[in-house]
């Protein structure tokens, strides 16, 4: 049988090392390649067609939802397998409905890793046990109150959600639009639509919310200085990508 060709996506080059040691010492996996964000980890599954993604939910550029859920669309043969830290419902409900094939926590991930990535492969749903039992929890709480009241929180479209996660990690409108390959004038456009719908007009206030909702990591998040003006922010990142003006 062909090895699993595995495409491992994490910000985090240590976390890549010690998955890439891990996986083919296994003898039936092969790392086809590595991603360090979002937008990366869509090309280069597009360009590499991998059995299985192993993908991070935190990184910068695009989540790991938003990275799965174009994985999903551009490359259906490649299974995601979520390999995240957070375990709270409204990431594993966003990561499920952008199409993962499972979810797994980082803490308790070590000795069954090898098998998800397998059970991925051949079409089964691995979730850690303590996600299996809270994803059973709600499935009969909704069952129990279908009438529940619709959350008032207003809803971004999926590129709304992109250029939110960019601005809160600290770039401007010119490199949004170089990074999504669109025009300045549709980022602004993007901008003033998300603003309105969150009745947010500071940038500052629209980092807080990206990052208290879950879409960008506080590590990720710029420290913008108090009573601020247009100076650019300092980011907290490892290693920021260099893009041109």
């Amino acid at each position: 049988m062909k090895p699993i060709k595995v495409l491992l996506v994490d910000d985090h080059a240590i976390v890549r090392a010690g998955l890439r040691a891990l996986l083919e010492a296994a003898g039936d996996m092969e790392v086809a390649g590595e991603a360090e964000n979002g937008q990366q980890a869509v090309s280069e599954a597009e360009r590499l067609w991998p059995d299985v993604v192993l993908l991070d939910l935190a990184m910068p550029l695009l989540n790991g939802v938003g990275a799965a859920r174009k994985i999903a669309r551009r490359v259906p043969t490649a299974k995601v397998l979520i390999l995240s830290s957070y375990s709270d419902a409204q990431h594993l409900r966003e990561a499920i409905e952008a199409g993962v094939a499972g979810y797994l926590m980082k803490e308790s991930a070590g000795d069954n890793l090898l098998e998800s990535i397998r059970e991925a492969r051949d079409g089964g749903a691995p979730f850690s046990p303590p996600l299996l039992v809270r994803l059973s929890k709600e499935y009969w709480e909704a069952r129990r109150d279908s009438r529940r009241p619709v959350n008032g929180t207003p809803t971004l479209s999926r590129r709304q959600e992109e250029v939110l996660q960019l601005v809160a990690e600290g770039f401007a409108n010119k490199q949004i639009a170089g990074l999504l390959r669109v025009s300045v004038k549709t980022v602004e456009k993007h901008r003033q639509s998300i603003m309105t719908k969150l009745s947010i007009h500071k940038t500052a206030m629209l980092t807080r919310y990206a990052v208290s909702s879950g879409m960008v990591e506080t590590s990720l998040a710029p420290i913008w200085p108090v009573g601020s003006g247009p100076a650019r922010p300092q980011v907290r990142r490892e290693a920021e990508p260099v893009i041109s003006e």
